[in-house]
This record gives C-alpha cells, structure tokens and sequence, in this order.
C-alpha cells in the first residue's frame, strides 16, 4: 500500500501530495502538484539543462586543438554527453507543460540561468583537464543526491546524467595527472588552471544557506537533499586528498584540517564576483549567449527539416 492509498481517495490532493512526498516517494507527471512545485522544478531543470548546452562551449573551444587524436576523440564524446544531457532534462521539464522552445527563448533572452562556472574562459589546454576534475566533479557532488529526487522524470534522466558526468570527472582528473608529471612547463600549466577554476568551482553549489531564496523549500519537497554549503563542504572534502594525489596545490592558503569537526575549514568566497557574473558581468557572459543564439539560429533548417520529416513519416504510417 502507498503513501496514496494511505491518504485516500476522497482526501484533499494537496494532502496526497504531501503524504507522497513523506513517504520518499515519486511524484509523476499526471499526479496533482502544487503549483509552486512545478514552477520550482520547472526553473531548477531549466537551469540545469541550459548549464549542459552552454558548457558545451568552454570545451569545445579546444576540439580543433587538443594535442592527440586520443584526446580529441575523448573531448567530442564528452561535448556530445554534455548535449545529451541537455535533451533529457529540456525533455524532463517538458513532462512539467513546459516547452523546450519556450524554455529556449529564455535562455536567449536573457531571463533564465545557467550556471555562472560557464562564464569564465578556458586559456589553456589544462582547462580541460581542470573542467573534467573540478567542474564535473562538483556537478557530480550536487547531482548524485538528484537522482533521489522527488519528481520521477527528474530523478530517472540523473541516474544516467551522473553516470556520464563520474566518466568526465575520471577523464579530466587523467589528463590533469599527465599534465603534473609532464615538464616543468606541463605542471605549471596544470597549476594555473586550478589556480582559476578552484574557486569559480567551489561558487557552483550557489549562494550560502542564509543567502540562498530557494534551498529551504526545495529541500522540504525533497527535490534537493542536502544544503548548498553541506554540498560545498563534501566537495572540499572530496578535493583535498586528490589534488594531494595529482601533485598541485588547491589556492586557498586557509585550508586545513579541522579535527573537530572532522571537515576542511577553507577561506573566504568572493560572493560579489559570483554576484556579478550572473547579472552577466563575467569574462565570457556576452560570448556564451551570443554563440548560442547564433547556433540555435543557424541550425533553424535542422529542425523544421527533421519535423517535416517526422510528419511526411506519420502520414505515410497512416
């Protein structure tokens, strides 16, 4: 017996809700949700899905140049993981009344987000490497507890999201250690690439708890499960021993062992950086969103190709 029949039939859907909700269970695309949770979800996959098509760009911005066939090869299979992911979260919202197009034409209109990380640039080869590690590793930090989700379609395109995003994580870690054991020059390159995205890295997991307008009910509608700063803290955690392992050094001269608490203590988060970046005031803001709407443009003909298609298909099944 559910949480459902437990409630029963004749009881209020708000109650069923909330009792489905309780019992850790899913809740699906024709169940009765409350408005505000759908438009949470609908805003949080949004954004998430908009991260994935943007963070495309940092990376492949090095396709063309990477030092290897085997890493060339390795960089396209992870930018098309990456649109991947984009398609099953844009398909996840869309379970929500919600379409693609309509999400879209808010990304390029500037009123809906992704994640600040993408704004930044990628200089060097190392870049790449450091994406891999620090980036990917803390989409996978903030996204494993996702696949515990409360909304069923979310939960189900993470499990596999997650899957991809461990192998991207591993492949950028690799090359950052090539890079260590390289020359002098290699290092130093390794270097200064966590040197940049470290702390870009650790603003990912959004705004602290007292700053933060949505985590409190979020996490009471179990579509998150942890806070941002315990996200935050277990990435620090997690971090720590692996750059010990790669041979760099993580820029933050505050960083050290709290046995108390059994947890890294770390320096201070420039929260206005992070602030401006997403009023659009970052490196890369105006190129990113340029870029894409440039290439939703030009790729117009695709898509009214591949739904005259679809149509000319359906007619001829009829």
């Amino acid at each position: 017996m559910t949480a459902l029949d437990t409630v029963g039939a004749a009881s209020a859907p708000a109650a069923v809700f909330e009792a489905a909700v309780a019992a850790d269970e899913r809740i699906e695309p024709r169940d009765w949700m409350p408005d505000e949770y759908r438009a949470t979800l609908v805003r949080q996959m949004a954004q998430h899905a908009h991260s994935e098509i943007i963070g495309m760009q940092p990376e492949a911005n090095w396709i063309s140049r990477a030092p290897s066939l085997r890493r060339k090869a390795i960089l396209i299979a992870k930018v098309q993981d990456e649109a991947g992911h984009g398609l099953y979260l844009y398909s996840a919202a869309e379970t929500l009344g919600t379409s693609r197009e309509e999400l879209l034409d808010k990304l390029h209109a500037g009123r809906q987000r992704y994640s600040s990380i993408f704004n930044y640039p990628t200089l060097t080869w190392a870049d790449v490497g450091a994406i891999g590690w620090l980036v990917d590793g803390a989409a996978i930090t903030n996204q494993v507890p996702l696949c515990r989700c409360s909304y069923g379609p979310y939960a189900r395109a993470m499990v596999r999201i997650c899957k991809e995003e461990s192998f991207h994580q591993r492949q950028g870690y690799e090359l950052l250690l090539a890079l260590s054991r390289g020359t002098d020059a290699q290092h130093a390159m390794a270097q200064d690439a966590v040197d940049r995205w470290w702390w870009p890295s650790l603003m990912m997991f959004g705004p602290p708890d007292t700053e933060s307008s949505h985590s409190d009910q979020s996490m009471a509608w179990k579509i998150k499960r942890h806070s941002n700063d315990e996200l935050r803290q277990r990435f620090v955690d997690i971090c720590v021993p692996q750059a010990e392992s790669l041979g760099l050094t993580l820029p933050d001269p505050d960083l050290t062992w709290n046995e108390e608490r059994q947890s890294h203590d770390f320096g201070p988060i420039d929260w206005d950086e992070f602030r401006a970046v997403l009023r659009g005031n970052g490196p890369c803001n105006e190129q990113r969103l340029s870029q894409r709407r440039r290439a939703h443009e030009e790729g117009a003909w695709v898509r009214e190709a591949a739904t005259a298609y679809a149509a000319k298909q359906g007619k001829a099944a009829e």
